[in-house]
Parts: C-alpha cells; sequence; structure tokens
C-alpha cells in the first residue's frame, strides 16, 4: 500500500511540475504576444507619418501636378494612335 501511496504522491508531483512549466509557458508567450503587437502598433504608426511626409514632399514639389499631366499626356497619346 505504501508504494500506491508514493506513485500516487509523485503522480501529483509531477502533474505540479508539468502545470507550473506550461503556466510558465503561457505567461512568456503572452508577454512576447504583447511586445511583438505593441511593436507592429508603433510601426503601423511610423509608416503613416512616413506615409504623409512623402505625400508633403512630392506636394511641395510639384511631384503630383507633373505625374497627373504625364498620365493626362499618355493617355491623349494612346487614344489618338
Amino acid at each position: 500500500m505504501s508504494d500506491d501511496k508514493g506513485q500516487a504522491e509523485n503522480v501529483q508531483d509531477l502533474s505540479g511540475f508539468v502545470q507550473g512549466l506550461l503556466q510558465q509557458m503561457q505567461d512568456k508567450f503572452q508577454t512576447m504576444s504583447d511586445q511583438i503587437l505593441g511593436r507592429m502598433d508603433d510601426m503601423s504608426s511610423r509608416l503613416d507619418d512616413l506615409e504623409k511626409n512623402i505625400g508633403e514632399l512630392m506636394k511641395q514639389a510639384g511631384v503630383e501636378e507633373q505625374s497627373k499631366a504625364e498620365e493626362g499626356a499618355n493617355g491623349d497619346e494612346a487614344t489618338s494612335s
């Protein structure tokens, strides 16, 4: 009987140990997931700012008007051919 009791204690100890490890892994994965999502949000904001700044620079340089004029000219050439 003492062997059965000892085995039951070993199984409970092992079960508790495994549950503890799984909880630690889950906590670490949750922390990493939160960090990754935070960094992705930061990157998204930076990309939005970059896109806005590039658009402003293009507008200041007159690139948009030139591009539209070229598209219009290309479209006219295609229809007149």
